[in-house]
């Protein structure tokens, strides 16, 4: 497995995916990023990230079944792996600790 640091996209990228849990498929991934973050979401970077995030372990893929509605193309429904659970703890935790260290007067001030 390649390193699991996560950047900021693949954070939320990974964030999406279990919000989405079993409707987690590459073009709902960039709808929900884009409603989330109120931002261009391109479907070639989500589709580069996912990539990149299973070539490091942290999700997986599975072909869904062929519909008439997509022309008998099948959609690619992503997870998390617990390697990319563990990656997502991770970051949370070091994120609840640098926000514990701001002191209390500096977010008042908006410093």
């Amino acid at each position: 497995m390649k390193g699991t640091n996560l950047g900021e996209f693949e954070e939320l990228v990974l964030l999406t995916i279990a919000a989405l849990m079993n409707d987690a498929y590459s073009v709902a991934i960039c709808d929900e990023l884009e409603k989330r973050t109120d931002r261009d979401v391109k479907l070639g970077v989500v589709h580069a990230v996912l990539n990149r995030l299973e070539e490091k372990g942290l999700v997986k893929s599975k072909l869904g079944e062929a519909t008439n509605v997509r022309g008998g193309k099948r959609k690619r429904y992503y997870s998390i792996t617990s390697a990319g659970k563990a990656s997502l703890l991770k970051a949370k935790e070091v994120r609840d600790q640098l926000w514990s260290i701001i002191p209390d007067l500096a977010l008042k001030l908006n410093v």
